[in-house]
Formats: structure tokens, sequence, C-alpha cells
């Protein structure tokens, strides 16, 4: 392949050398920070943002861009330079301020910076966003235009990140590479900067393997460039742009460019070494690193009228080309695909379609069905009307029903399974990869066209916490949906039973945790989570049959709410009448509740049931709805299979918790929730207590 020569200028050169110091200055000033790799890779960050990315200073969240992920993000000064110079909203205040609440925070922050796709620091976490984000142009490509040829569509454009070796060593870079390669991501480049540097070192001291072997394994295209090859290191800007051209003619592979760099080159005493990874390089040594780059070594955030001008008025030329061709893509592809079109302009508003609650699939109450099989029925029933709703499950999509029936699997042609697979498929298979798939949903919604799910056994929440955490952090609208959620699972015994992960879960800032308690309050759920792409919700489901207490219109009204009354307090002749005893339950405890509630009344104890499907949501009501369902009259019971943190604030100082805080066991798990005490009689017992004490 022949590449023209990369045309580089003096101002170029020169914009490089002031991104350089600008960082360093940046870390100086603010006493901590990292400037090694900000420092080495201004380079490859100029050559991305001024020659290969295709983007917009002007508008950063144009739908035709290509899409920048910095996996490193420790090393987040390296794009907001480059941000910066290439005229985003960034006050110079960003820098002479860094890492305080008046400036650029210490990694990158979405939300907070524009230009900036994701939030990075959690090494190898920007990475699996990147393998979304690829994802989501190929499904968007197949949603929106799916007769272009493949790197035609408006909607195909690369996604560009740069990983170090903490990100290579880290696991969850690992399962997203390998399920990368196996989807032949061609649009997605990695540049991984090798250069033996972490904060303890020598990397030889714990990471000797061959990264490049690693990845063609996993069916990356691999290409390396040396820069420190022949003795003199020589930052060679024209290998690495021949490299990219490369990569984004590679169609069926993912592609690794291995840069092999010096860090914080070309500072005099610390390039190559850890001591400049994580700290600032202290006066003399920025002195010399100025001298080095010709600048003058006592100025501090030296931004010449002349580099900034260049690098913005370059930035903004190529800009208004790219749009230029593009607008007009879009305006014919809008004339020739107006249903499209159609369903473009509702997912850029953020809307639903009109017909989503009138699919919603409906239960008569005393039927009985596992919460995981009704969340299944109610998926398949929403797919004609959410085309933007795709996911799938860490192969248990058979446990989790997480399939839409009938939708083909998002696969490359030559591993289809079945008819109707192949790229623009819908249902995902993530593969045993808990955490790569948590990192890979928030990737997909950060391209915010298109709402992803994924699923596993609540137990393995643990294994992608992580991202669950990032994606509530950002407010993304990621779905987590974590069947078997109790003892209820039975004979899988104690490793599978999830028994604090409830209380665990609640406790991330942002995190919607959502049990409901039967197949109509499911369906509601699924509906309710569709309403609020602002933040991530986690669909905790049954494996064992649950009865249908709530009917649809009730659990439709109800479940949005966050907590509502099921079942009234009554009086012998059957009218409601103020509660003795308030029941709160979740899941598959609120058929214990109603067990419980039954024996209550026929003993003359008027007692109220109440489902509390999302604690989050309740929480967000006003307050006189929130006295409604709980008022101060009458004792608060808990009733859920999990340990009681958490609960105490629900039931007051005089209330009673029905918990779980020990681990299970290898039983039946009807069994277990009698020998623990899930039953109407011992809650009934437990009850009493409470109102003995009152």
């Amino acid at each position: 392949m022949t590449t023209e020569p990369l045309a580089l200028t003096d101002l170029d050169l020169k914009a490089i050398n002031v991104a350089k110091a600008l960082a360093a200055d940046a870390v100086e000033a603010a006493g901590s920070g990292h400037p090694g790799t900000a420092i080495s890779l201004a380079p490859v960050a100029h050559l991305l943002y001024q020659h290969e990315l295709r983007h917009d200073p002007s508008d950063p969240n144009w739908l035709g861009r290509d899409r920048f992920v910095l996996s490193a993000g420790h090393a987040s000064l390296l794009q907001y330079c480059q941000l910066f110079l290439t005229g985003y909203d960034i006050p110079v205040e960003g820098f002479t301020h860094f890492r305080s609440s008046a400036g650029l925070p210490g990694h990158p922050e979405y939300g907070h910076t524009p230009g900036i796709e994701t939030t990075t620091g959690p090494l190898g976490a920007g990475f699996s966003n990147a393998v979304g984000l690829a994802m989501a142009a190929r499904r968007e490509h197949g949603l929106f235009e799916p007769d272009a040829a493949d790197g035609t569509s408006l909607f195909d454009h690369f996604v560009y990140t740069i990983m170090g070796d903490g990100c290579m060593q880290e696991g969850v870079a690992s399962e997203a590479a390998s399920l990368a390669g196996t989807l032949q991501l061609g649009n997605l480049i990695a540049i991984y900067d090798d250069n033996d540097i972490s904060i303890e070192g020598d990397t030889d001291i714990s990471f000797t393997e061959d990264p490049s072997a690693r990845f063609e394994a996993y069916g990356w295209q691999v290409l390396d460039v040396d820069w420190k090859a022949g003795g003199t290191y020589h930052e060679d800007l024209q290998a690495l742009h021949e490299a990219l051209v490369t990569a984004r003619a590679e169609t069926k592979r993912p592609t690794m460019i291995r840069l092999h760099t010096i860090i914080a080159w070309p500072s005099p005493t610390k390039q190559g070494s850890e001591s400049s990874h994580g700290a600032k390089l202290g006066a003399e040594e920025l002195a010399g690193l100025k001298t080095a780059l010709g600048l003058d070594p006592q100025a501090t955030f030296q931004l010449p009228d002349d580099v900034v001008a260049f690098t913005r008025s370059h930035a903004a030329e190529r800009a208004a080309a790219a749009r230029a061709d593009w607008d007009a893509r879009l305006a014919a592809w809008q004339q020739n695909s107006p249903e499209q079109a159609a369903l473009l302009e509702r997912l850029r508003a953020g809307k639903l379609d009109e017909g989503l609650d009138a699919a919603l699939p409906v239960w008569e109450v005393g039927e009985a069905l596992a919460t995981r099989a009704a969340s299944g029925k109610t998926l398949t029933a929403l797919a004609p009307v959410a085309p933007e709703l795709w996911g799938g499950s860490a192969d248990l999509a058979g446990s989790n029903n997480t399939t839409m029936a009938g939708e083909p699997s998002f696969l490359p042609a030559d591993l289809a399974q079945a008819d109707g697979d192949g790229p623009y498929g819908r249902t995902l298979h993530f593969g045993i990869r808990e955490h790569a798939m948590g990192g890979i949903l928030n990737g997909i919604a950060l391209d915010r066209l298109t709402r992803p799910y994924g699923g596993t056994f609540m137990v393995f929440s643990d294994y992608m916490r992580p991202a669950v955490r990032l994606a509530a952090l950002m407010g993304l609208g990621s779905i987590f949906v974590w069947t078997h959620d109790s003892i209820g699972v039975g004979e899988d015994g104690p490793t599978h039973q999830p028994i604090e992960h409830l209380a665990a879960l609640r406790a991330i800032p942002g995190l919607a945790v959502v049990r409901p308690a039967d197949a109509n309050e499911t369906a509601a759920a699924w509906a309710e989570i569709l309403r609020r792409p602002e933040g991530p919700a986690g669909i905790v489901l049954s494996r064992q049959n649950l009865t249908v207490h709530a009917d649809a219109e009730t659990a439709r009204a109800g479940v949005g709410r966050g907590a509502y009354v099921l079942a009234e307090a009554t009086d012998a002749a059957g009218a409601e009448v103020a509660p003795a005893a308030i029941l709160i339950a979740t899941g598959s405890e609120v058929g214990v509740a109603m067990d419980a509630r039954e024996v209550l009344q026929a003993e003359g104890t008027p007692t109220r049931v109440v489902s509390a499907p999302c604690l989050e949501w309740f929480a967000q009501q006003d307050e006189a709805y929130r006295a409604s369902v709980l008022p101060e009259a009458g004792v608060r019971v808990s009733v859920e299979a999990g340990i009681a943190m958490g609960w105490r604030e629900v039931v007051g100082a005089d209330g009673e918790i029905v918990s779980l805080d020990h681990f299970g066991a290898s039983a039946p798990g009807a069994q277990l929730f009698e020998e623990y005490g899930f039953t109407g009689e011992a809650v009934a017992a437990r009850v009493r207590d409470a109102l003995a004490r009152a």
C-alpha cells in the first residue's frame, strides 16, 4: 500500500512541543498528576486531532464524528491539550487550575469536558467502552442504512483508543479484545503505548508476555511502529500515519498499533523513568524539558499566538470539509429513507414509540411465572416498537431469557449460526466476560442512539461492578439484567445464591435497582427503565415461579413510583382502615408478605402490603406520596431475602427487618425459604413481636 507523505509543517512540530510543555506545566501547578505519557504521546495526539480524526470542535456531539477514547485516562492532559488547541470550548484556566474544582479534572470525565467521549481512569475500562462504541456504529449502520456497503454508510465511523501497559494488563481489556476480534470490528483502532514503565518500575517485574502475539491470537491485525529503533529515538509520525492508513483499510479485523516509546521524552533526566509517570517533574527538570523543546525555560503555560491560530484554523478547515460532505449525504439519505430518518429523529430526541405501553404483555392475577421468563416475554413483545433496544447475555441467554424471539445474532457473516444472523444483528453474545460486557454496554450507551442490555446471574454482578459504577457515574442508560436473584436459586448452592448483592448495588449512587414481584411488575419495570435513559438500571429477576399479585394496571401505575400499596389493611367487614402493620417487600418476598398479611388479617391485625420494586425511584417521589404509602402510624416490617443493610432507614427504629445475614446452602429453594424464616407464618410471628414492643 502506497501512502502519501504526511505533510507536517514547522508549526505542526512547534504545536507538539507546546502541548508537551503545557501538560508538564499543568501538573507542576497542580502539584500532582501524570505528566510522562502526556509528554511522550503529544505527537500521537497531535497527529490524530490534526490529521486523522474526523471531528468538529464547534460541535463535539456531531453524529458523523469518529470517536476517540483515552483508555490510559491518567494521561488526561494528553487529550485536554489537543481539545484546547483544536478549538473545543476549554478555557486556559482549565490548565492553570488542573485537578481542582475550578479546572480540568484529573481523569477525563464524560459530560464535564467537551470532546470527552467517556469517563476513563480505571485502566482497561475505556478500552472496553471503545469496543462498545465500535459495536454501536455497526448496529446503527444496520438500523438506519442496512443496504449501504460496509464503510459507506453515514453511520460508519472509526473508533480510536490509546491504551498503555496498565490497560494491557487488566483483565477487562483482555475480555473485550477477545470479543472484538471474534466480531471482526474493523472500525476499531487501538494504539498501544508500549513504554515499558509502570508505577513500580520496569514492566518486566510483572509483565513479560508478548502482547502482539496475544492480540494476533484474538484475531486482530497487529502493526508495529518503533520510535526507539536504530539506537536513536525518533518520533516518526510518518510511520504512525502509514500504520493508521493500513488500519483503516482493514475491514475484517480490529487493529492494534504497537508503538514503542520513551515516557516523558525529551525530559533530561526523567525520560524512560517511573519517576515521570505519576508525579510532577520539578522546577529544574521542567526547565530542562522546555529548553530541549526550544521554549523559554522560565515561562509557564506558553501558548504562542501563531501556534494556536494554526492548530485551530487547520482543525476548523478539516471539520468544515468533512461536515459539508457528510451533511450533503445526510440530506440525500433523509429524502430517500423517510422511515429510517423518522426513527433517527425520534431516537435523537430521546422519545419512545407511542405504541410501547400497548405492546406490553399482560398476565392475570393468580398466574405463576418466573420473573426472568416474564422479562423474556416482555423483551420479545417490545422488539417491534423499540428497535433501539438490543442486547444479550454472558453465555446465559437460556437462563437469563435475554433473547428476543426471532431476532438475529450480531455476528460476522462467516460466523452466522442461523438465517438472518450477521453484522447488523440484534442479539449479542458476550461470552463468559461479565466485566467486559458491562464496559461494552456502557460504550454502546455512550453513543446515545440505542439502549443496550446484558444479562448474567445476579451473584456474578460482582464481576461487572466496576462497569456498573462507571455507568452510574456517567449517567448512562445501560441496562443490567440480573437473574437467579436469591436463595431461590436452590440446589446450585451458596456460590450462586446472592445474599449481600442487593444492598451492595443499592449503595452505588445513581443506579436504580429494580426487583419486580411478579410478571406484570416485570413488564412495567421494563417500560419504566426505557423511560429513564438518563441513568443505568439493574433489573433483578427470579429463577422460581412467582404468583401474579398485581393486575397490569396497578403494576404500571405503581412500579414507576418505586413503591406502592399492593394490598390494603381492612377490618373484619372488609372496609379499609389504618394499618397496624405495614409489610414492605421486594421481588419474591412480596408473595411471602401477602401470605403473612392473610395470617395477620385473620387474627384481626389490619395489615398493609407495600411492594417496593425500586427504592431509588421511591426516594424520588414527593413527600406526600411517600407518606401515603408509608405513614407514620403502624409498625413497619421489611421482608427481603438479603442482608439487612439499608432497611433500617425504611422501617425506622421501632420496625422489624426480616433478612438473611448469612450464606445459603445447596438445597431446594422452597426448603431454604422455610428454614430461613421466609414464610407467611414466620413473618407474621415477627410482626407480632414488633407489635408487642410498640
